[in-house]
């Protein structure tokens, strides 16, 4: 049977409510016998007056006192006796009867009552009498200290009992106390130690059902789970050290991956880098990667690495679903083929190369399938959700990098267009229109050499030399604008190249002026901008007639470059030469317009050309730290 559940709260109040009536007990058996010997020490006293007063009373009878003061000295005694038979609690007087105590005193009463008699009838009390009473009187006295004496007794053994008693009771309270609270508390604490000292087996023993039980149960539950805990901890740290290990290993391989591809020139090369850097990562026996056409109907093989020599030829272009490599673009996934369970199939050529499992990962870039990676394994293989997401952000890095060179390789296609397509118009512009000049010169030459006519022949000759030797000044132009270059950070180094060159052909002055702050400008914003300030240069050469150029540059907000020379001029409606000049300011405003700015002309008659070029803030993506403006004047080549 259970015992019954003590709590501490209910054993600390028994104890104490014990302690409590044994010390109220023997404190009360105490204060009565203290009374008793009280009580009876007022008897005592009484009784010695009675021995006096019956003295006294015989005195005052031989010396004749009035009979209603004697009659007075009388009712002493007899209030004496009464109060000794009734006793007086509030003094306290109480007589320690006993048949003894009794006997004397009624012996008393007895002597006392013809002795009364007698003095109140006026006869006279021999001294015998009244010696005998004394004598009486003294007998009790001496019964009430003899019971007096016996209660003394009794009151010092209630007294060493009580003593007793308190000793035993402090030390059964300690042990109590030992027991129930601190030998538990001990038992706690050495099961702690224990647990600091990492024995996790330790248990405590419950001895009670009370708060201490609670306390035990509670701590051997904590152990309990410490020491599971603790078992358990080191598989934990374990397998979260090997799952972080494993993120180390995939980003490490994600980001040589990454750094592998941003290296690769050309497809065939991030290819090759690709499949033998994944077939590590893997641990794949070999790996092919297939690059598939616009309608996914047909892969390519675009690299591989350690496949088998008839399987590399075999499979160099496979057609959408004809075996497991090759998926169809619109349910192509990442698929685990274990190809070695059919040996046998005459489709599945990688299972006859020895391989037991195919990993078969579309590269795919926004939903469109680009090409395919293939892992062989000759190991039964079995890609956990971790493999899963690595591989496929490695196919989703691939597909990125492959679009990257396909987009490089049109820019760098759609550049040299450009390129070509400006040359073409160079050469339309300026040397077809003096070779077409030329040779309408050569016609007229022909006809007039068979006119025989020698001054038209001088004539057209002069003109002839005139426009091979312009021809040549536009091609040792153009092979100036073809050759200069920009510089990525700030475009005077450029400007000033540009001006030393021209300065070197035409033997001019040039001037050169840059204010405001350091404003970046893109290359190809750089690049414009030189062709237009070469186009006015060479309009100046063609036709100016000057002695100076002057180029200044203001880097503000919106960027303004002005070339001026102090040539003839001409009036802004009219130009000379309009079909000439017409074709550089046409070129200049086509540049322009491809970086989004404009041209402005300002000329008049005998006080030159200006020209400016104003570009708009959007052209201007970066900016340097504020510095004061400089104003920086070169005379290129002096």
């Amino acid at each position: 049977m259970d015992r019954p559940r003590w709590s501490l709260l209910t054993k600390l109040l028994a104890i104490g409510a014990v302690a409590l009536v044994l010390a109220l007990t023997s404190i009360g058996l105490t204060l009565w016998v203290t009374w008793q010997i009280e009580g009876g020490a007022a008897a005592v006293n009484e009784a010695g007056r009675m021995r006096m007063q019956g003295y006294r009373i015989a005195l005052a009878v031989e010396r004749g006192t009035p009979a209603a003061a004697l009659a007075s000295q009388l009712r002493q005694p007899e209030q004496s006796l009464e109060l000794l038979a009734s006793g007086d609690p509030s003094r306290p007087l109480v007589v320690p009867w006993n048949a003894q105590t009794r006997a004397q005193f009624a012996s008393v009463r007895k002597i006392w009552a013809p002795l009364r008699a007698r003095w109140l009838g006026g006869a006279p009390v021999p001294m015998v009498d009244i010696d005998r009473f004394a004598d009486a009187v003294d007998a009790l006295v001496s019964d009430i200290e003899s019971q007096l004496s016996r209660w003394t007794a009794r009151l010092h053994m209630f007294q060493l009992a009580m003593v007793a008693l308190s000793i035993a009771s402090a030390v059964m309270l300690f042990y109590a106390s030992y027991l129930i609270v601190v030998e538990p508390l001990m038992r706690l604490r050495r099961g702690l130690q224990r647990v600091e000292a990492a024995d996790l087996g330790v248990r405590v023993a419950v001895t009670s059902r009370d708060e201490f039980g609670e306390l035990a149960e509670g701590f051997n539950h904590m152990a309990a789970n410490l020491e599971a805990l603790y078992g358990d901890l080191e598989r934990r740290v374990g397998e979260k050290t090997a799952r972080l290990e494993r993120e180390r290993m995939r980003l490490a391989a994600m980001y040589e991956m990454s750094r592998q591809m941003a290296q690769a020139a050309t497809l065939d090369e991030l290819g090759q880098g690709f499949a033998r850097r994944l077939r590590t990562i893997a641990h794949a026996d070999a790996v092919a990667i297939r690059w598939s056409d616009a309608a996914n109907q047909r892969y390519l093989l675009l690299a591989g690495d350690c496949l088998p020599r008839d399987l590399l030829e075999q499979e160099r272009c496979l057609h959408a679903g004809a075996c497991h490599c090759g998926q169809d673009g619109a349910t192509a996934q990442l698929r685990v083929i274990a190809v070695g369970a059919r040996p046998d199939d005459a489709s599945i050529r990688c299972a006859r190369a020895g391989y037991r499992t195919l990993v078969s990962l579309p590269v795919k870039l926004q939903q469109r399938v680009l090409g395919e990676i293939d892992l062989f394994f000759i190991e039964e293989t079995v890609l956990t959700a971790e493999d899963h997401s690595l591989l496929e952000a490695l196919a989703a890095h691939l597909a990125s990098a492959m679009e990257g060179l396909r987009a490089g390789a049109l820019e760098k296609e759609a550049a040299v267009a450009e390129e070509r397509g400006l040359l073409a118009q160079e050469l339309h512009d300026s040397i077809a229109q003096s070779l077409v000049f030329l040779r309408i010169q050569v016609e007229l030459m022909r006809g007039a050499l068979g006119r025989g006519d020698a001054a038209a022949s001088d004539r057209v000759l002069g003109e002839i030399e005139t426009g091979v030797r312009e021809t040549y000044g536009d091609v040792r132009e153009l092979l100036v604008h073809f050759r200069t270059r920009t510089n990525h950070e700030d475009i005077e180094p450029a400007l000033r190249t540009t001006l030393q060159k021209f300065e070197h052909q035409t033997g001019l002055r040039t001037h050169l002026r840059v204010e405001g702050r350091d404003v970046a400008l893109m290359p190809d914003v750089q690049v414009q901008v030189l062709h237009v300030i070469q186009e006015a240069l060479s309009n100046i050469r063609k036709h100016a007639r000057a002695t100076q150029v002057w180029v200044a540059v203001r880097q503000a907000e919106a960027w303004r470059f002005e070339v001026r020379d102090d040539g003839c001029g001409f009036d802004a409606a009219r130009p000379p030469d309009a079909s000439r000049l017409h074709v550089g300011l046409r070129i200049m405003h086509e540049r322009a317009q491809r970086i989004g700015a404009t041209v402005t002309l300002d000329s008049d008659s005998g006080r030159g050309t200006r020209v400016m070029l104003t570009l708009p803030r959007r052209l201007a993506p970066r900016e340097a730290p504020s510095r004061p403006a400089r104003v920086a004047e070169a005379v290129p080549g002096h």
